[in-house]
């Protein structure tokens, strides 16, 4: 196959919206294309955030047309179409394929549902994560429970389940079938088979039979359909390729495929990622284990929450200013940086409370909160705070890594930092003294749709496999050094942290003040 007019497409279902990216066959981003969502509550129940599959099929359509017309080709043009999304969510299907229900990730309906799994089945959660690297937190188990008591004809009729990557690619092929990476994320999956688990469900009491083939990223699932190719504007006849969940072919796309491999990825949440052996678990539930895209290997995930949210709500609360400044095409987040850039390191001991370090068994976090402010303004003004935001980031990065470091007994060389966040080289300074680890960025900072192309590339007979496809296309832009001495002032910062966030903590439980998040069920 000639790679000169070779085109891959590859479509991305996230949390706030929809895209398709088209790139060649060097791994060059050619055009893409964008559509924002959000998922509507149903009012009948407290916490529901449902995924309408007709409304986004729509948008994602109308997303891969625009993209094919910016990109200047047909649908002919396309080799191969893979899909990745957000991880968690899910769509139930009936007997005929047809869609009866689905779920966004941010769903959290189940609250006592996971109550009462504990309380029917005090180990079930423990030996579920042992087998699957779950905890009830973000699983389908509970959901699925929650549908049985709810929603009892919608349970009856469900046929399959399967992951909202899967849904694209069954919308476009008619072929329902999972892949191990986001399978692995709804806690019925066994980590050391690859393959879905059924007897989690039946342990729950609930119907094991409900699971699609799974088969590995990058194998072709079948081919565009006339139906697809109408809706779309892609030809019919194009090879459909199995994708993934959006961090872990995110990570394949920056060259993480042996074993030891680290990344932190930098959006809305950050996720510290290792990739470590199929033997590897945690006692302490703490850390979540997911299967990689690529086979023989899973990723020690860690979760810092509502990094980028954090920052946008600084911008939005206090950065009024540059963002008049920065204009409809600037950027503000760069003026915020540019004077926070003459803040010293430690940022005169300004102490945020947000995202705690992850504990997968008893997940919940502080209320939001500023701790030790001056009321001088040099010390305690925006650039100050925006400084000391940053740096916390990568103090709860580092803290995150260093567990894994420990529980894997390997520390890597260096970090690949990528996301929204890798776009700032003085946040990637920041990120690597406060590991003590070099930090490389690559090219394509937004690495979901560039890992979900390769996919499709794999598919498209390019590569033969994802490791092969990631060496081929991965390109480095800037290198990070440690620099020791604000490493010690960033673990300093990090224990005053660790002990105010201990104290934080504790006003959560007495009800005096509200968290931030908490874990359905706690």
């Amino acid at each position: 196959m000639s790679g000169k007019n070779t085109y891959l497409l590859a479509i991305d279902a996230g949390t706030g919206s929809g895209r398709a990216v088209i790139f060649n066959a060097t791994g060059e981003q050619i055009a893409s294309a964008q559509q924002e969502w959000w998922h509507k509550p149903d009012p009948r129940f407290e916490g529901s955030m449902d995924f309408d599959v007709e409304g986004n099929w729509a948008l994602l359509s109308r997303a891969i047309r625009s993209a094919l017309q910016k990109a200047g080709i047909s649908g002919s043009d396309i080799a191969a179409v893979s899909a990745t999304s957000m991880r968690e969510a899910f769509v139930l299907f009936d007997r005929d394929g047809r869609e009866i229900w689905a779920c966004a990730n941010v769903d959290s309906r189940a609250g006592s549902e996971v109550g009462a799994l504990k309380q029917a089945h005090p180990a079930l959660e423990a030996e579920l994560y042992a087998e699957s690297g779950q905890t009830f937190a973000l699983g389908a188990l509970p959901r699925l429970l929650w549908l049985k008591r709810n929603l009892p004809e919608i349970y009856e009729r469900t046929h399959r389940i399967a992951m909202l990557s899967d849904w694209v690619l069954a919308r476009l092929s008619g072929v329902i079938a999972s892949d191990p990476s986001n399978a692995g994320t709804t806690g019925l999956f066994d980590l050391k088979a690859r393959d879905w688990q059924p007897s989690a469900m039946s342990r729950a009491g609930l119907k094991d039979d409900i699971f699609p083939d799974c088969v590995e990223t990058g194998t072709v699932i079948g081919s565009v359909t006339e139906k697809a190719a109408a809706e779309t504007g892609l030809a019919a006849g194009i090879p459909v390729v199995m994708g993934g969940g959006d961090c872990q072919i995110g990570t394949a796309g920056t060259g993480l495929v042996k074993e030891g491999d680290c990344a932190v990825l930098g959006g809305t949440f950050w996720q510290q990622i290792v990739n470590v052996s199929p033997r590897l678990t945690d006692p302490s539930m703490d850390l979540r284990i997911n299967p990689h895209v690529v086979a023989g290997l899973n990723q020690a995930e860690a979760i810092s929450f509502f990094v980028g949210a954090v920052m946008r709500w600084f911008r939005d609360s206090f950065g009024a200013e540059e963002v008049l400044k920065a204009g409809s095409e600037g950027d503000a987040y760069t003026l915020l940086e540019e004077k926070a850039r003459a803040v010293p390191p430690g940022a005169y001991g300004i102490i945020p409370i947000f995202s705690d370090v992850m504990h997968y068994g008893k997940w919940y976090h502080a209320a939001p909160s500023l701790l030790n402010l001056s009321i001088d303004p040099e010390r305690s003004g925006k650039a100050a705070i925006f400084r000391a935001l940053q740096e916390n980031a990568a103090i709860v990065a580092a803290r995150n890594l260093s567990r894994i470091f420990t529980l894997s007994g390997i520390t890597p060389d260096k970090i690949v930092f990528a996301a929204g966040a890798a776009k700032s080289a003085h946040w990637a300074q920041i990120l690597s003294s406060a590991t003590g680890i070099p930090v490389v960025t690559p090219v394509v900072k937004e690495a979901t749709a560039f890992g979900c192309a390769a996919a499709a590339a794999v598919g498209a007979g390019l590569y033969a496999d994802m490791a092969e496809a990631a060496n081929a296309w991965i390109r480095w832009d800037q290198r990070f050094e440690p620099d020791a001495g604000h490493k010690q002032i960033y673990d300093e910062a990090g224990e005053r942290w660790a002990r105010a966030y201990e104290l934080q903590l504790q006003l959560v439980d007495e009800g005096v003040t509200t968290a931030m998040w908490k874990a359905p069920g706690l």
